[in-house]
This record gives C-alpha cells, sequence and structure tokens, in this order.
C-alpha cells in the first residue's frame, strides 16, 4: 500500500523529512477496524514526533492522527461497524499512524461520520473534537446546558484547531460567556464566526484585553498553546478558586505554587490517555465521536476545516508540516485521496 513516511527528524522543508513509500497493509486485531483512508488532516502532534522521535534503524515511522474513510474489513469481536461504514477518528498515538493507504484502529475510538460532510471535511475534526469535549466537559467539569450562566471561559489560540472546536462547544453546549484570543485581524474574525462572545489579542497583557471588554476575570481557561508565557497573566485573569486547563508542552517549568493563593486547580488533557493505557471507559471516545457527529448533522457545529493542501502526498504533508509549524495556521489543514 501507499503510505508516507520518515526515516530520521529533519526540518520540514528537507527533502527528505517525509518520504513516499511502499508498505504492507496491516492485519486487523480482534477488535480492530481495517478502514481505507480517505482523507487525513495534520496536527501539531504530527511535527513534533517527526521532529524529536526518531525511527527504528532503517525502519519507516507512519505518523497521522486524524482519519475519515471507508471500513473495509472488522476483526472478529467487532461489535460497533461493519464493514462499508464510513468512519472519522484519530486513532493511538502508539500504533501507526494514518498516512496511509489503509488503516488499523481500534473500534473503542472511532465514530461514524457525520453524514453531512465529505470525508476532507470529517477529517478536520476527530482529534480536536475529542480533546476539546475532555477538556470541557471532563477537566474543567463544565455542565452541558446554562446552569453555568455568569461563568466565563478564556481560550488562548482560540483560532487553531483544538480552539476552532472548543469556541463551539462551549457557545452552542453551555452558558458560559466564551473569550477566544487571536493576534491576526483574519483569525480574529476566524474566532467570531466560530460563535465567540469576545475576542481579545493575546499578542498584549491578557488582563488589560479582558479590562477592555469590561470583564475583570474569568473563571475558566483553556490555554491551548504558550502556556508557559501566559502563566502568570492567566492567574491574575482568573478568579479565585478557578480552573486552569492545558494542553501545550510548556517549554519552562510551571511553579504550581503560583496556584495557591486563589485555589485555583490544574488540569491537562491528553486525548491519547484512554488508548494508551487502554482504560475501562476507552469506549467513551467512541461515544463523543458519535455525539458529535450528530450536532454536526443537525448544523449545531461546522467543520473546522481551513485550508486543504491536495492529495496525500510527501510533498504536500512537508508542506502541511511547515504551515504549522509556523503557528499561523486557521482552523486544521487537510488532505484528500493517494
Amino acid at each position: 500500500m501507499k503510505a508516507v513516511a520518515y526515516y530520521q527528524s529533519l526540518p520540514a522543508d528537507h527533502a527528505d523529512a517525509l518520504q513516499d513509500v511502499e508498505l504492507p497493509a496491516p492485519t486487523p486485531g480482534p477488535r480492530d477496524l481495517l478502514v481505507e483512508v480517505k482523507a487525513i488532516s495534520v496536527n501539531p502532534v504530527d511535527t513534533k514526533i517527526r521532529r524529536n522521535v526518531a525511527p527504528e534503524h532503517g525502519e519507516p515511522k507512519v505518523l497521522g492522527w486524524d482519519a475519515a474513510g471507508i471500513v473495509k474489513a472488522i476483526g472478529p469481536e467487532v461489535t460497533l461497524f461493519q464493514p462499508g461504514d464510513r468512519v472519522y477518528y484519530a486513532g493511538a498515538i502508539n500504533r501507526s499512524g494514518a498516512n496511509s493507504e489503509l488503516h488499523a484502529v481500534d473500534e473503542r475510538i472511532v465514530g461514524h461520520m457525520p453524514s453531512s460532510l465529505s470525508y476532507a471535511e470529517a477529517a478536520a475534526l476527530p482529534l480536536t473534537a475529542i480533546t476539546a469535549w475532555e477538556l470541557l466537559f471532563e477537566r474543567l467539569q463544565v455542565s452541558q446546558g446554562s446552569t453555568d450562566q455568569g461563568q466565563s471561559l478564556l481560550i488562548v489560540g482560540a483560532a487553531g484547531g483544538v480552539g476552532s472546536i472548543l469556541v463551539q462547544l462551549a457557545r452552542q453546549l453551555t452558558g458560559l460567556t466564551v473569550i477566544g484570543t487571536a493576534s491576526r485581524p483574519e483569525t480574529q474574525d476566524w474566532v467570531r464566526e466560530l460563535g465567540a462572545h469576545h475576542v481579545i489579542d493575546h499578542s498584549q497583557p491578557l488582563s488589560a484585553e479582558l479590562k477592555r471588554i469590561g470583564i475583570a476575570q474569568v473563571t475558566h481557561v483553556a490555554s491551548l498553546t504558550q502556556t508557559d508565557q501566559h502563566f502568570d497573566q492567566l492567574i491574575e485573569a482568573l478568579a479565585p478558586q478557578g480552573r486552569l486547563a492545558l494542553i501545550d508542552d510548556p517549554l519552562q517549568p510551571l511553579d504550581v505554587r503560583k496556584l495557591k493563593r486563589k485555589s485555583l486547580s490544574l488540569h491537562w488533557e491528553l486525548m491519547f490517555t484512554r488508548s494508551l493505557f487502554e482504560t475501562d471507559d476507552m469506549v467513551e471516545q467512541h461515544n463523543l465521536l458519535e455525539r458529535v457527529a450528530t450536532l454536526v448533522d443537525a448544523g449545531t457545529l461546522k467543520t473546522t476545516l481551513g485550508e486543504h493542501l491536495g492529495r496525500i502526498d510527501a510533498a504536500n504533508l512537508r508542506r502541511a508540516h511547515a504551515v504549522l509549524e509556523s503557528g499561523k495556521a486557521r482552523g486544521k489543514v487537510v488532505l484528500e485521496g493517494f
């Protein structure tokens, strides 16, 4: 089968950073689906692994943790899907990625694709939707419905992949006042289109920006990027007994002792945790993706596809990695078809 892989960690603009290869088709395990991949999207995790994780000597490493496609075959213990089903999912970080024509994935972390979306539109959603959902409803423990009216959520980096779906979830499914940060006119417009009540500039002091829009403090913060740079400002912006959740990998240590005076709580979200440890509630990611598909088909949520870079091949994937590493992506970068 065709695939895109790398053999050594190289800059995205190097011709060998990602290469077109031919690999054997995977054999599905007992609870696996064998999926014919139709479209993929690219996430920061792809670029981090390419830069920092060297493959076994001489062995190709396939990246890719967002895919949409068709189930071609199922393992003997599969109960949730049948061959021919259209599916979308993010996969597991401890298994081979989905930048390949065929891909094996555990059914418990797969959802039926929204029927109203194309493969490219669907591929933009899984990893970020799972991350945003778990962060909002499980880590920050926000309630669905109107019970959190009067409370507020500050989303740092709201125009990126996770932010683009988090803004929608918070605006459509909760009573929170949603404040997104973005630093460029085009990304600020994007965050407004997604439903944020307010948009502020994270290149400016956050407390001053919040005061500019008439908000003294917020009850919840979702820090999606550069948490170490904003950490002190986030503590200042949070109300006493507030909650701070993050998904990034701060380059500098965070001094959590600073949270004590306000009794602030810190929450980390990694959407791969359930699949990495095969937790008892691993199937919750299937349930979550099914709910997201229903919300998309009802018009409550929309795809966060930002840029379509063409077919799935090494040259286009190198371009996609470069876009993400530039820090200027708006929404999700998607590729489609081998």
